[in-house]
């Protein structure tokens, strides 16, 4: 399941650079995650970064977009091959 971001976001600019796959983005309101790149740092940490860095706790996964651990792993070796 990859992660999303709620509009109580309050754009401090903290998650985007913590996340691995550069998933993380400034929207139009609030900052916004690429389902297709997000891993929720499978392959890198074993917890995601952005979650752990949020000082509001607007970062939740997003049931649209529900994976296995094994589908996250596959992302992340498609997202990052060799």
């Amino acid at each position: 399941m990859s992660l999303m971001i709620t509009d109580e976001c309050i754009n401090c600019d903290v998650c985007e650079p913590e996340c691995p796959n550069s998933a993380i983005s400034q929207g139009d309101e609030v900052y916004m995650v690429d389902s297709s790149k997000c891993t929720e740092c499978v392959g890198h940490f074993d917890e995601p970064q952005c979650m752990q860095v949020c000082p509001v706790d607007c970062i939740l996964k997003d049931p649209a977009h529900e994976e296995s651990p094994d589908a996250l792993m596959a992302k992340f070796n498609q997202l990052n091959p060799g």
